[in-house]
């Protein structure tokens, strides 16, 4: 038997679907509904994240292996635990969808280790009341993207859900990667998440949306005591300071997008955290070449709407979609307004003094202002990798010329070849801006280096790479997926042996599905 300290706060205090038997339906009335995942014929444990699993109380053993795979592939249960989807709703590309739900997630634990609380959530393990016309299951290839980048932001410094586990099931699942008429047999998995807590934007709203106001209530005071209780017992205020609060730690998270070059691809109200965790890796992508009109999202392809430049106004807006299920019980829109408006103005200085920790600046200087907007300007003309060009920046000081510092960071470009004429032009006139402001920075060299080094990855998973790693893993080799793994624990530091990997976006995988075409199903 497995020994976990079990503490089911969510299932003890909210109200439950009273219906236990497994069909797709509407759930009034209810947080969660109670349902258990279904079994595979061959599990094995393919991936594990040892360091999460010593977060949560959990030694991974040749007694306990096979219990743990068995658990983390939905083939059994913890003791006195019933596992449970949640109710929710949310708009999805700016439009209200109704009743969503855990269609493919199921929590199969609540621990507590250490004073700290944490679920386990089984992403793939078969349908759920919430699951509509699909069937609750997911493929090895979004299941590795998911266990990779997970642990990849984590190590990032970006809030984010975390993965325990990726379990193949040795069954095969039916899906149209592409939603384009051509359906494929592929290998399914199974990825366990884990997080403080799964819930999201869209459990508030459903009940707004159901006029249920007794519901909408006790999630929010449960929210508040378990998730917020600095704020203090259920009152107006500490309603509005919970709001506040989710405002400025989804504030945070985009603003540690944006200075990884980090793009969801999907950011609907359900897959937004009341926490301000990272949640729901789909369509994601890391940019290649600097460019605010970018999405990975093929759903997304026409309208852009979740593109690179736009994730901080679809935060907002989506806070905005928040607080209107919050204002039943505030009933104050001035001060919610407040907090919107707080939200606008606090981008701005974030992303600034984001920024110019990337660029080894203070923010100080009255030019400041003028060379991040010549910088961003400039990366737009031409594909400029903005991983590598960052770095790169790093070796830029302030006895270089300006044309010695523009081969400084060769390496960026796409197209070396194109940086002539009035491009290059642009390229001297910009280093001559940040040379200039080098000489006259009081900021010690080796702190401006540790802050790039800080603020500038040298590492990140590009969609490319986890591809590779799923093809290889497809035929039954999953070492690179160990690979990935150990480099992005590190992704702030030089290691020869991964050299390899820090390169451009290869020519082969511009175009090619799965490194810059995903879809909801990737």
């Amino acid at each position: 038997m497995l020994r976990l300290n079990i503490n089911d706060t969510f299932t003890k205090e909210l109200p439950a679907d009273p219906i236990e038997e497994n069909y797709r339906r509407q759930v009034p009335e209810a947080c969660y509904s109670y349902v258990q995942p279904t079994p595979v014929k061959r599990p094995s444990l393919i991936a594990w994240s040892e360091e999460l699993a010593d977060l949560l109380g959990i030694k991974l053993t040749p007694d306990t292996k096979d219990k743990f795979r068995d658990l983390l592939s939905g083939n059994s249960s913890l003791e006195g635990f019933k596992a449970y989807a949640h109710c929710y709703g949310g708009h999805q590309f700016g439009h209200w969808a109704g009743q969503l739900g855990d269609g493919r997630a199921i929590n199969i634990a609540e621990l507590s280790h250490q004073n700290q609380q944490w679920v386990l959530q089984l992403k793939g393990a078969g349908p759920t009341p919430y699951s509509r016309s699909a069937d609750g299951l997911a493929v090895l290839r979004s299941s590795i993207r998911e266990f990779l980048c997970s642990e990849a932001m984590h190590y990032l410094g970006v809030p984010t859900t975390r993965a325990l586990s990726l379990v193949t099931t040795g069954e095969q699942v039916t899906r149209d990667m592409l939603y384009d008429g051509n359906p494929k047999e592929e290998p399914g998995a199974i990825v366990c998440r884990v997080a403080e807590s799964f819930l999201r934007f869209g459990n508030f709203q459903i009940f707004l949306a159901r006029n249920d106001k007794k519901n909408l209530q006790k999630l929010m005071d449960y929210t508040l005591k378990h998730f917020f209780p600095a704020f203090g017992p259920p009152s107006k205020e500490a309603y509005i300071s919970m709001l506040q609060e989710i405002s400025d730690r989804t504030l945070d998270m985009i603003i540690h997008w944006q200075r990884v070059g980090f793009v969801h691809g999907v950011m609907n109200t359900d897959n937004m955290s009341i926490l301000g965790l990272t949640i729901d890796y789909g369509p994601y992508g890391w940019l290649e070449g600097y460019d605010y009109g970018w999405t990975p999202n093929t759903t997304d392809a026409q309208n852009r709407r979740y593109r690179f430049g736009q994730q901080a106004s679809v935060g907002l807006w989506n806070l905005a979609q928040l607080a209107s299920a919050f204002h039943p019980l505030i009933e104050d829109k001035e001060r919610i307004e407040a907090i919107l408006d707080s939200y606008r103005t606090k981008f701005q200085d974030k992303f600034f003094s984001m920024m110019m920790a990337k660029l080894g600046l203070d923010g100080s200087h009255e030019s400041d202002k003028m060379i991040l907007s010549k910088l961003i300007e400039t990366l737009h003309l031409a594909e400029t990798d903005m991983t590598i060009f960052f770095r790169e920046l790093i070796k830029v000081h302030k006895d270089l010329s300006p044309k010695e510092a523009l081969g400084k960071i060769q390496l960026a470009f796409y197209e070396p070849y194109m940086v002539k004429d009035a491009l290059k032009t642009n390229w001297i006139n910009w280093f001559e801006l940040y040379i200039k402001r080098l000489k006259e920075s009081d900021t010690d060299v080796s702190e401006r280096i540790q802050l790039m080094q800080e603020s500038n990855p040298k590492y990140v998973l590009r969609n490319y790479m986890a591809q590779v790693a799923i093809e290889k893993a497809e035929k039954g080799d999953y070492s690179l997926i160990e690979e990935l793994s150990e480099m992005l624990k590190s992704p702030y530091t030089d290691n020869p042996k991964y050299d390899h990997w820090y390169k451009k976006r290869p020519e082969w995988a511009r175009h090619k599905v799965g490194c810059s075409m995903l879809s909801c199903s990737s």
